[in-house]
């Protein structure tokens, strides 16, 4: 990668100066949430979305189920974001299991209820570790359904990116290749799946340029809250977990104050390494809790603001 002079300046004052002091506050932020199965989970859903949208998010997104498992679920949410707040609100939508009419149902429905922003994913099988098999009457694949959800209504489109490569690709060129295609398609942006070191985001940003992708690339950022929940992730979705990262949460499961602390500097000092970088866009996968986003974000320089209700 090669670093403008900025970057480099930046990379020094990194180095030299205490991590997070002074910065310009000049990162925007982005939030993904899944929706709740429980009226406690509906709780803790609306308090995080309540503490983190002080911090004017771009955008937040909420996740679609394997198989279209969360359907109904989903769509209330995102509705309820729209209606109730003045996020922006995203809906995530897959191929799996789904015609075309399936499909287009539900992206006139989110056009309906004031949704301009879908995340386009192929998805996952319902069932683990089972091949994805494209329905015969539905979209092959995302960067079809980029294409269609282009051809249906004006929506802002978001795709997924794989630094490591996605299990099922051939290789992280490949893979880089039908990134391309989305974003031919149409798509606006790729959120990337999570990483653990700064260079596997950075050599992944150059690949993607030499292959003429000139569309924003954001960094998905995954703070640790359960470790054994993230290796579970990370298996599924082709991320590497640092040895160094596995020995730092040795000894804390039965420390969960602790463990946030050790989550939250880990998270926070790769956002500081990628800003050093020129990242200035971080998405960040909350799983439904706020403290550890709003404490990363807070440390990049942001600050709440006075939240304004949507108008009814």
């Amino acid at each position: 990668m090669t670093l403008s002079i900025t970057e480099l300046q930046e990379a020094r004052r990194a180095l030299e100066a205490p991590l997070f002091a002074d910065l310009a506050g000049d990162a925007q932020v982005s939030f993904e949430f899944f929706p709740p199965k429980s009226e406690k989970m509906e709780e803790q859903l609306w308090d995080a979305i309540k503490t983190l949208e002080p911090l004017a998010p771009r955008f937040v997104s909420v996740t679609y189920g394997a198989g279209g498992s969360t359907r109904e679920r989903t769509h209330a949410t995102v509705a309820r974001i729209q209606r109730e707040t003045a996020l922006p609100a995203a809906a995530h939508l897959t191929c799996v299991e789904a015609s075309r009419a399936d499909i287009h149902e539900v992206v006139d429905a989110y056009w309906a209820a004031g949704v301009r922003h879908i995340v386009a994913l192929r998805g996952d099988p319902p069932v683990a570790g089972a091949k994805f098999q494209p329905h015969p009457d539905g979209y092959a694949n995302a960067a079809e359904l980029v294409a269609g959800l282009r051809a249906r209504h004006p929506f802002e489109i978001s795709v997924a990116a794989y630094p490591e490569a996605h299990p099922d690709a051939a290789s992280l060129a490949a893979d880089i290749d039908n990134l391309k295609r989305k974003i031919d398609a149409g798509a606006t942006r790729a959120i990337s799946q999570f990483f653990f070191a700064p260079e596997t985001f950075f050599r992944f940003r150059d690949a993607v340029a030499a292959a003429g992708i000139s569309a924003e690339i954001v960094p998905g950022i995954l703070p640790v809250s359960n470790v054994a929940q993230t290796r579970k992730f990370a298996a599924m979705c082709g991320a590497a977990i640092p040895a160094w990262m596995d020995r730092l949460f040795e000894g804390l499961d039965d420390h969960p104050a602790a463990r946030q602390l050790v989550a939250a500097t880990i998270a926070a000092e790769l956002c500081r390494r990628l800003y050093a970088g020129g990242v200035r866009h971080f998405h960040f996968y909350t799983l439904n809790r706020a403290e550890l986003s709003f404490a990363i974000c807070h440390l990049l320089g942001l600050r709440a603001r006075a939240a304004v209700k949507a108008a009814a």
